[in-house]
């Protein structure tokens, strides 16, 4: 079928049946977050320091560093391998661990722990691209909205797989791993089936009937994000209302299912009516996207011109464009720091005081889903209303970062649990705002690469803003132990790192006002024609 034809009810259902299969795979793709949940197991069982145990952290985040390899095979293998080699891959990583934990095999070396937790953590990527790359070309006129909703499942999945074990294995760790190695396989399977490339909506009722089903994933997203949180509120919950609580949960995350159902029917009667010629627009999305197409095929060809902003970009021409540098700098600038957050609460709520410090945790991950999702809408309505940048809601989540670090550097009282509301947010819009941004900028022929560089921000900012600045300043502050080791109470602990990493968020701030002020024109073509579009359909 091509691009201009008209799509049949069936092809446009499955379409939204690929979108909610993707979600559920996105629900649980954050099982690299969920360490903490058996780390304990591994370090009894493997008679680990506590170093040794960091070590291991780190070998499942530099899983994320070979996500690359998931860039190239993006632009080379169909949707359905990519989840195929993802999910076998975390079913050896995860499964493997899944053996040593429940005892079934004698512990494995050190170093070949470190491998099957690397292969965990480089799981996840082949699923992330897998899904952000074909949902992103199937809806790219709802860039935002896309990137919101299925990037805040991701932050929402840790909190899904907590209460799924908690309800039907009462948390045994050996059977959260066994839940790690062999969900995501079965989930992926059904997304294979239906998750693929389909033509785009090529026409203005298309579009206006796609705006409006993202607003329905985003209400039953924040349905399942409050669910989950009320969860929190339960003290010493049963067995019988942990599996009620967590059978309520996965009927919400089905009901999507809804919205494909709903199209197919709307579908076969709109076709019984007959559709109105005049709500046809053959016009793309944005015009800058077209020169990699048709129209000025041929004068790129010719011309042998570099690719301007908006454009098609090899992975080479990307790397050359001031742009792309701008965009990966003030990407660590945020995702660097929020890491460093969330890797070290532990130490930092211990530090101020805090002997439980889960209610942290939970605050910078539930208030991270509202960033994603809200910022993708928000920033969506606001290109379509006055070609607002999208980078412009980058600065913004950059500077009210900063705010935050200041006031967990003063350490007043209550300061950590505004603190983590920020950080939480604020690295939950970074992360959604730049996934579409990204497309915008540099095209969506190599965007499974591309993406994917710029996700190398996440071991690379937990390494310098986490392993380093944290560590050597927190060193800096605490006190030797008798036993060995040290240990540090006060504001003083982290004062510093708070302070160096404003600065940070300073910088990133800048960064991404010169990106706001160099992508105006792009954006103003995008509004330009979105609002083409919608008069179409309203004359």
């Amino acid at each position: 079928m091509g691009l201009g034809s008209q799509p049949s009810s069936v092809t446009r259902a499955t379409k939204w049946l690929g979108f909610v299969t993707a979600v559920w795979v996105q629900s649980i793709s954050g099982n690299n977050y969920t360490f903490s949940n058996y780390s304990d197991a591994l370090k009894t069982l493997m008679n680990l320091t506590q170093l040794e145990l960091n070590n291991l952290s780190v070998a499942k985040d530099i899983g994320k560093a070979f996500g690359l390899l998931a860039g190239f095979a993006s632009d080379k293998l169909p949707t359905w391998a990519i989840l195929l080699i993802g999910s076998l891959e975390g079913l050896i990583g995860y499964g493997t661990q899944w053996l040593v934990v429940s005892e079934r095999i004698n512990p494995l070396s050190y170093w070949q722990m470190c491998i099957f937790l690397c292969m965990g953590g480089n799981s996840s990527t082949w699923m992330n691209t897998a899904i952000l790359v074909t949902c992103i070309r199937n809806f790219r006129k709802n860039r935002g909205p896309v990137a919101g909703i299925l990037k805040g499942y991701v932050g929402l999945s840790t909190a899904i797989f907590t209460v799924i074990c908690s309800a039907l294995f009462n948390d045994d760790p050996a059977r959260f791993l066994l839940m790690l190695s062999v969900t995501p396989l079965a989930v992926c399977i059904a997304a294979m089936i239906f998750l693929r490339e389909i033509p785009p909506s090529d026409s203005a009722s298309e579009d206006q009937e796609e705006s409006s089903y993202f607003w329905l994933f985003n209400g039953v997203a924040f349905v399942v994000a409050i669910y989950l949180l009320s969860y929190q509120f339960i003290p010493n919950p049963s067995k019988l209302f942990s599996q009620i609580f967590a059978s309520i949960l996965l009927a919400l995350l089905a009901s999507p299912l809804s919205i494909p159902v709903y199209s197919l029917i709307s579908g076969w009667s709109s076709s019984e009516q007959g559709s109105d010629p005049e709500t046809r627009v053959t016009e793309p999305l944005l015009k800058p996207e077209t020169t990699a197409e048709e129209p000025v095929k041929e004068a790129v060809v010719v011309e042998k011109r570099k690719p301007v902003i908006g454009e098609e970009h090899t992975i080479w021409e990307a790397l050359q464009c001031l742009d792309f540098w701008i965009m990966f700098v003030s990407f660590l600038c945020g995702v660097g720091t929020g890491l460093a957050v969330m890797n070290n609460m532990g130490q930092i709520g211990l530090a101020l005081g805090y002997a439980d410090v889960s209610i942290f945790v939970s605050l910078t991950s539930i208030w991270g889903f509202f960033g994603r999702i809200i910022s993708g809408m928000v920033s969506e309505h606001f290109i379509r209303k006055a070609g607002t940048p999208r980078p412009l809601w980058n600065a913004a989540s950059q500077i009210l970062m900063a705010v935050g670090y200041v006031l967990m550097a003063i350490a007043m009282p209550g300061s950590l649990y505004i603190g983590s509301v920020v950080v939480g947010i604020c690295y939950g819009i970074r992360l959604a705002i730049t996934v579409p941004t990204a497309s915008e900028l540099f095209g969506l022929k190599y965007y499974g690469l591309i993406y994917n560089i710029l996700i190398l921000n996440l071991p690379l900012g937990s390494f310098l803003f986490s392993g380093l600045l944290a560590g050597i300043l927190y060193d800096m502050e605490a006190t030797p132990m008798a036993g060995g080791g040290n240990t540090c109470v006060g504001g003083h602990c982290y004062r510093m790192v708070f302070v160096v990493m404003a600065v940070a968020c300073i910088v990133g701030f800048g960064l991404d006002i010169l990106l706001s002020i160099r992508t105006k024109n792009l954006y103003a073509k995008i509004q330009a024609s979105k609002r083409s579009k919608r008069g179409a359909v309203l004359k």
